[in-house]
């Protein structure tokens, strides 16, 4: 199977191979060089998180507690004066 490389970098995984790993979109994918040169893709084991972005990294990780919608949102609008 051969596929091509966009200018990012990016490439599509044959359906064969997302059929065969059973992947789905959203989905991590691993992959690993060996010393032939050789690139092995495989899906991570489950309960195995990978994070997609910065976004995903930060989530669960705030410290503060609001309580509820409308407590945060009085902290945020400014006094009626």
């Amino acid at each position: 199977m051969q596929t091509m490389m966009t200018s990012k970098g990016q490439v599509t995984i044959p359906k064969r191979v997302r059929d065969e790993l059973g992947l789905m979109p959203g989905n991590a994918v691993e992959f690993e060089a060996n010393a032939a040169g050789e690139v092995v893709i495989r899906k991570p084991a489950i309960g195995k998180r990978v994070a997609r972005d910065r976004f995903d990294q930060a989530l669960g990780s705030a410290t503060v507690k609001w309580g509820s919608t409308e407590k945060l949102m009085a902290l945020l609008r400014p006094d009626d004066e």
